[in-house]
């Protein structure tokens, strides 16, 4: 790692300076280093490690992609870019301003965008590690809360047990059939233990069946 690398963890440092994790008092740089070190361990290399840090810099911290390729070159700005859930009804909208279009009502659209972006056969490998190292780090996340809070780990998403348990399946599939390796070998496991902590739900429901 050179010193674009720690150029970039400044940058990720500052612009998610004052965030945290969601439910909890964790800075969100915490959450960026993962990611990074999770890309380099799945076979990833300094562009994929620093295009891991600012993966969530357009949909979080309203970078732009013209910005991010001027400081960190044009392979890191397309990954970043790809990494970036849009609104698939806001055409005509840069990347930017349809990212800042989240809510409870197009979550599973933009979920569907996702595992569609992952499926292609034109989706770049460094996309799909970046992709995979990310949902790894968030669905290890996810299990840790459940064991440690409960179900009430769910109502901080915009979307149920259900329809996470959908999504994370869903991704565990396209990215082993895409990325076969340590990355998705770990988010396959983990998803695992996701389900069967999750099991709760067969019995008692979904607590947020209104916010699918």
């Amino acid at each position: 790692m050179g010193p674009r690398f720690a150029r970039a963890v400044e940058w990720a440092s500052l612009l998610h300076a004052d965030q945290r994790r969601k439910g909890s008092d964790t800075p969100y740089i915490a959450h960026l280093l993962e990611v990074a070190a999770l890309t380099l361990a799945g076979g990833g290399n300094e562009t994929e490690a620093v295009a891991a840090l600012l993966h969530d810099s357009i949909e979080e911290a309203s970078m732009s992609p013209k910005k991010l390729r001027r400081h960190f070159g044009g392979k890191v700005s397309k990954i970043v870019v790809a990494c970036t859930e849009t609104v698939g009804d806001a055409q005509g909208k840069s990347v930017k301003k349809r990212a800042r279009h989240h809510t409870a009502a197009n979550w599973r659209a933009r979920k569907e965008q996702t595992l569609a972006r992952l499926a292609d056969p034109a989706t770049p490998t460094a996309v799909l590690r970046v992709q995979a190292a990310d949902a790894l780090a968030n669905a290890r996340s996810i299990v840790a809360d459940l064991r440690r809070i409960g179900p009430e780990t769910w109502q901080r998403f915009n979307a149920g047990a259900v329809d996470q348990l959908w999504y994370y399946r869903s991704l565990a599939i396209v990215l082993t059939y895409r990325l076969p390796g340590y990355l998705s070998h770990e988010l396959g496991a983990t998803v695992r233990e996701m389900e069967q902590i999750a099991g709760w739900w067969f019995d008692v429901g979904d607590p947020q069946p209104g916010k699918r």
